[in-house]
């Protein structure tokens, strides 16, 4: 990871570590990237229903999260030469780890005022964990990958809004509500009402409005490179064009150089010259 993500705590593991760490932790990371998905439907489960069974199920993904993360940062502690600073490269970890035990022990909906605010600072510790892993799949040249990722989170969303939302009432008004925030069009027709539709909706404006950002750069990204090739064809057709012409003027150069020598030929010394009258 670049040095941005290494001071806020998402370092990896370092490229000198022991080589069997350096190996785990190309795979143990989607671990972690599995057991972070896994706080979305359990916030949702804890949040926006009142069946003591899906309660108890949220909580039974907080707990996976939690083993996911303890094992695999426990598995990592272990291979590391220097466990200390493995951790403090990756405390962002850590602090998911403690956030996720901590949402299994505190209380029941409805929430107060201070857990709200807590619990939706680790759902975006969360949330940017996520997209710190998935940042390399994400680049502006891969527009087919971009609008794949976009349809799923649009019919994802779609899907939550039809089951967060009362005045939602088909799953296409789902849809066109989750195109409505994600685009931050903001018709008026529909609106979040409960609270947590709204968190949803937060959620979906943020990654929304950055996947669209990510699908215009590479558009744009392709019709800049389709002329940054024509550029480089002409350069190229240019540069063998003077890379002839050099050649030429050697040659040329060269040929001037060989008959001026030969008109000069051998100078015959007057043996009389040296004479005095």
């Amino acid at each position: 990871m670049n040095d941005g993500f290494r001071v806020a705590g998402l370092g990896g593991v370092d490229p000198h570590d022991d080589a069997r760490a350096v190996r785990t932790w190309r795979w143990l990371q989607w671990i972690l990237f599995g057991a972070s998905l896994l706080a979305i439907p359990a916030f949702y489960l804890e949040l926006a229903v009142d069946s003591p069974m899906l309660h108890q199920m949220g909580r039974a993904f907080y707990v996976c999260m939690v083993a996911g993360f303890a094992v695999s940062l426990a598995w990592m502690v272990h291979l590391s030469h220097k466990p200390k600073r493995f951790l403090m490269r990756n405390r962002y970890d850590v602090l998911i780890a403690i956030g996720a035990a901590t949402s299994i022990a505190w209380g029941v909906t409805p929430w107060s005022s201070l857990e709200w605010v807590l619990r939706i600072l680790f759902m975006g510790l969360v949330a940017a964990r996520i997209v710190v892993s998935l940042r390399g799949f994400f680049t502006p040249n891969r527009l087919f990958l971009l609008l794949v990722t976009a349809a799923v989170l649009l019919a994802s969303a779609g899907a939550g809004f039809y089951w967060l939302e009362p005045g939602v009432h088909t799953y296409a008004e789902g849809v066109w509500l989750a195109f409505e925030s994600s685009a931050t069009v903001g018709y008026g027709d529909m609106a979040p009402t409960t609270p947590a539709s709204r968190v949803f909706a937060a959620f979906v404006v943020l990654l929304g409005y950055g996947l669209l950002s990510l699908v215009f750069a590479s558009i744009a990204a392709i019709f800049v490179e389709q002329e940054e090739r024509l550029l480089r064809r002409e350069m190229h057709r240019d540069i063998k064009t003077l890379q002839a012409e050099i050649a030429s003027l050697r040659r040329e150069v060269g040929s001037l150089g060989g008959k001026a020598h030969d008109d000069e030929g051998p100078v015959e010394r007057d043996p009389t010259s040296g004479a005095h009258d």
